[in-house]
């Protein structure tokens, strides 16, 4: 019989660490990275829909969850358009790629 509880065994992983949520301004902050983007026709205002239908969420059930996913779903949009540029410049094919939903989730 061990003196160490079950929750204590090393053989138990630790729980993975909850990401931490954004900050109050990193919404005003991701629109005007998007806005200085040379893709900003496209992804203002598809990121101003998120962040519209986001809050709606919020508001009817009392979490700020949705508005987080939008902010982390955005910063990796952003985050990896650099790669896809440089994909693309290579002239790469890219007819076999998927969808970054499907990466990521889909967006309710």
């Amino acid at each position: 019989m061990s003196a160490q509880p079950e929750e204590a065994s090393p053989a138990t992983p630790a729980p993975a660490p909850t990401p931490a949520p954004p900050e109050p301004a990193a919404a005003a902050r991701l629109l005007a990275l998007l806005r200085a983007d040379h893709r900003a026709a496209a992804w203002v205002p598809a990121f101003e829909r998120d962040w519209a239908r986001a809050l709606d969420d919020a508001a009817h059930s009392f979490s700020l969850a949705p508005a987080h996913e939008v902010v982390r779903t955005w910063r990796a949009r952003l985050a990896t358009a650099p790669a896809v540029d440089a994909f693309l410049a290579g002239g790469c094919d890219d007819s076999d790629g998927i969808d970054l939903d499907q990466v990521l989730g889909a967006r309710a």
